[in-house]
């Protein structure tokens, strides 16, 4: 699975799919929020605000969760002009 990330103007909404594509894996997998944090070394705390759209995590924090449950993210950077 890939999730392509494109940071502009309407991140939020990128953001939010990003992390219903990521609470849906882990619940498609049966994987509590305790298990996926334990695995990822990813705090639970962090793990829980982060799926609740809150709190903002790190792109290392992101990697490793998308490495336990096996997604590629791709983050791509693009560059807008004043006129958009």
């Amino acid at each position: 699975m890939v999730i392509l990330i494109y940071i502009k103007k309407s991140h939020t909404m990128h953001f939010n799919r990003l992390i219903n594509n990521i609470k849906e894996r882990r619940e498609i997998l049966n994987v509590t929020q305790e298990t996926l944090a334990d695995l990822s070394r990813v705090g639970l705390r962090t793990l829980k605000q982060f799926e609740k759209g809150k709190g903002n995590p790190t792109a290392k924090n992101l990697n490793k969760l998308g490495n336990t449950l096996g997604m590629e993210l791709t983050f791509q950077i693009k560059t807008t002009t004043s006129e958009e």
